[in-house]
């Protein structure tokens, strides 16, 4: 198996946890504070992943710090907006919306890089944003609160795609270090929003700390690091295609776990986004 096939194969893994947490977080939020949610995850995350890659963490270059708090600080913007989405819109909307990064990429790519889009990117784009439409869209042409969040976080996962494309090719960095500081950082800096703006306090029962470690440990940990060590084997814009499953898990997670429906206009939405 080539490098290419199996990075590909191992982000498809990690797009199929993160359909999951999706779920998972509305059932922390039942007990949880969003800001104190995600500073639990992150922190139990670092403290697994960090015990035991301590050594490739210690080893850590200058530019793999540097470039990790530059993918942390993004991912605060992502986790924070997507936990927000999540209490203002459905399970589906937020996994399908997030998957809009497969648009905002190219176009970022572009204006950073002067990279210009595949032909078929216009064709994609105009599928994706019908189908978005049909999919948040109320009678009165108005979308969710939790819809708007869920695109803001959507731009910043595009923003998180190109930085770590760029980390991952400099020889310097170490992707699996980069992978488990990445968690330090967002873990410390939610930590100290979550003091500002709530009242902290652990999961008050057994289903919730049951959802919050496996998001922590497995849905942030493990599949940031997968991102990281594998990304280097791919590009940005394959990358955000292939996050475009993520949508696909979290409509069937949420089917079976919550019982969310999205009606038929729902299910069409999603299916021109995926075309």
């Amino acid at each position: 198996m080539d490098r290419q096939r199996k990075a590909d194969m191992m982000l498809v893994l990690a797009t199929g946890f993160w359909g999951i947490s999706n779920c998972l977080i509305a059932i922390c939020l039942r007990d949880m504070q969003p800001v104190t949610l995600n500073a639990f995850r992150f922190l139990s995350a670092f403290a697994v992943l960090g015990a035991v890659f301590h050594k490739r963490v210690l080893r850590a270059s200058r530019e793999t710090w540097r470039y990790s708090v530059l993918v942390g600080l993004s991912l605060v913007a992502i986790y924070l907006g997507a936990t927000y989405g999540v209490l203002y819109t459905s399970v589906s909307n937020a996994g399908f919306i997030g998957a809009l990064s497969v648009v905002t990429t190219p176009i970022l790519e572009f204006i950073v890089y002067r990279k210009k889009p595949e032909k078929k990117f216009g064709v994609s784009m105009v599928l994706c944003l019908v189908g978005l439409a049909l999919m948040t869209l109320s009678e009165t042409l108005k979308p969710a609160f939790g819809d708007v969040i869920c695109l803001f976080a959507a731009v910043f996962y595009s923003v998180d795609l190109m930085i770590t494309e760029r980390a991952v090719a400099d020889e310097r960095v170490d992707p699996l270090a980069l992978g488990v500081c990445d968690l330090a950082v967002v873990g410390v800096v939610i930590s100290v929003l979550s003091a500002f703006l709530e009242t902290p306090a652990l999961p008050g029962t057994a289903k919730v700390w049951a959802a919050s470690l496996f998001l922590g440990i497995v849905c942030s940990g493990i599949c940031l690091v997968i991102q990281s060590v594998f990304q280097r084997h791919t590009t940005a814009s394959r990358a955000s295609l292939i996050f475009t499953l993520e949508p696909v898990f979290s409509a069937i997670f949420a089917f079976f776990l919550l019982g969310e429906r999205i009606g038929v206009r729902g299910y069409l939405g999603a299916a021109l986004m995926l075309a």
